[in-house]
């Protein structure tokens, strides 16, 4: 099997550490691709985002399966223009990816289908300013805390969690106003904080199929503590053993839910759907859908999983998902984002990064790249999140020290780290930015790996 994964960050690294241990896939290529990935994958410099130029390369390899890592390109239908040039794809189509693409969208259909979320209302940019007086009035409805987030695709950056009045004011009139967040800012939703643990619900689904494949939870606030500005994420774990059988069943079935809402809408959803909940007192309730596998916690569930992933995303992308047998191992993994100083605001790119080596020879773990380059033979950062330092072990304590251990070993000018990941293994009452334990995993709990020889045993591997 030849197959190309669309991306260059740290949840292609993993998607693709995971598809190079499939003894179907002969070949592997990436798009764009990271120095990370360039280890097992031949890259090509094509953007991610750029639909004619990613066709234009599935033509020339003529790829088994093309599976699609970011948002970006799926909300812009590459799947829809990969599957018109008879291409097999993992990743919905254009219409299913706006579950990411709209929050409006998003929030319509939970509403309309009685999914339980935050209480919301969505406001125009065209209304001007009496749409911004409503929000207003809305804001002051809620108490006065509320969360806004851009409508569209903002970079991570289009969602402020506002603790007070003059915070949500600020926000409003930023996107609404200021046109902060462009296009994607010209609706805004705003909605009710939650209080309560997070968790990350990942679920393959196709048309006739919804499978459970893993728990994680994921961090957001640059510091330890929950404190600072949110990022993209600075780390996550999986499973969550502090999550009891009753609340687990009471997400998959909000999961499950979600996709015969999506169905009962005449939406064929095919790809993986991450689901973002918070478990408030009322129950778990919805915070956001992506349209993709979540990063940074793709890069703990990966290594857990049993089986062939290649096959997997292949039944998936066919129809076929109640013909493979999908597990994730009883094992932990711990992730450990090493970003850039500044992160998540500017930051320098350029820089040396030493210790690889070094952190590779740490037992059980593996180095996911996300930011990197390759300059002059060195490796070097090209992000604001650079690595993704996964261990995993039988508990999630044992994973945390394998991850930390390999982190440890790694360092580059300015390089930031949380060092209370998965401390204590508990979920966090804060709200971080709206973002597993699943029925297979009840057997216990475990961490991730280092890139190095394929050959050393993994959580898939048993």
């Amino acid at each position: 099997m030849r197959v190309l994964v669309v991306g260059g960050g740290g949840r292609e690294h993993a998607l693709c550490w995971g598809l190079a241990r499939s003894p179907q896939v002969e070949e592997l290529h990436a798009a764009p691709g990271n120095a990370g990935i360039a280890e097992t994958a031949t890259c090509h410099d094509v953007a991610a985002d750029d639909v004619e130029a990613q066709i234009a390369l599935a033509e020339r390899l003529a790829p088994d399966l093309v599976v699609i890592g970011p948002e970006a390109p799926l909300v812009a239908g590459l799947t829809d223009e990969l599957r018109a040039h008879g291409i097999r794809v993992f990743g919905p189509h254009r219409g299913a990816a706006r579950v990411e693409g709209s929050k409006a969208f998003a929030k319509e259909l939970m509403t309309r289908h009685a999914i339980p979320t935050a209480r919301a209302a969505t406001f125009s940019r065209a209304g001007g300013e009496r749409e911004r007086e409503e929000a207003l009035a809305f804001v002051d409805e809620l108490g006065g805390t509320a969360v806004v987030k851009a409508d569209g695709l903002a970079a991570g950056k289009g969602v402020t969690l506002a603790g007070d009045r003059r915070e949500a004011i600020a926000a409003i009139e930023a996107a609404l106003a200021g046109g902060a967040f462009g296009a994607a800012g010209d609706r805004v939703v705003v909605e009710e904080r939650l209080e309560g643990p997070e968790v990350s619900a990942f679920a393959l689904v196709d048309a006739g199929a919804t499978v459970p494949l893993a728990l994680a939870q994921d961090f957001k606030r640059v510091g330890d503590g929950d404190t600072g500005p949110n990022t993209g994420g600075m780390g996550a774990y999986s499973p969550l053993p502090w999550l009891d059988e009753a609340d687990e069943a009471r997400v998959w079935d909000v999961v499950s839910s979600s996709v015969e809402a999506l169905r009962a809408d005449g939406v064929d959803y095919t790809g993986l759907l991450y689901t973002g909940l918070m478990l408030t007192a009322d129950g778990p309730k919805v915070l956001e859908y992506n349209c993709r596998f979540g990063d940074p916690e793709t890069e703990a569930v990966i290594p857990r999983l049993r089986g062939d992933l290649a096959d997997v995303l292949a039944a998936a992308a066919d129809g076929r998902l109640d013909e493979v047998k999908v597990e994730a191992s009883g094992d932990a993994a711990v992730s450990v984002v090493l970003a850039s100083g500044g992160y998540p605001g500017a930051y320098e790119t350029g820089v040396e990064i030493d210790g690889l080596i070094a952190a590779a020879a740490v037992a059980d773990t593996v180095v996911f790249h996300a930011g990197t380059a390759e300059r002059d033979g060195r490796v070097v950062t090209a992000g604001g999140r650079v690595l993704v330092v996964t261990g995993w072990g039988p508990t999630v304590a044992d994973a945390r020290e394998r991850a930390y251990a390999a982190a440890s070993a790694i360092s580059f000018e300015g390089m930031i780290r949380r060092d209370d990941i998965a401390v204590g293994s508990g979920g966090s009452s804060s709200e971080r930015d709206q973002r597993e334990r699943s029925p297979q995993e009840k057997r216990g709990s475990g961490g991730s790996s280092s890139e190095r020889d394929q050959r050393e045993r993994s959580p898939q591997e048993g």
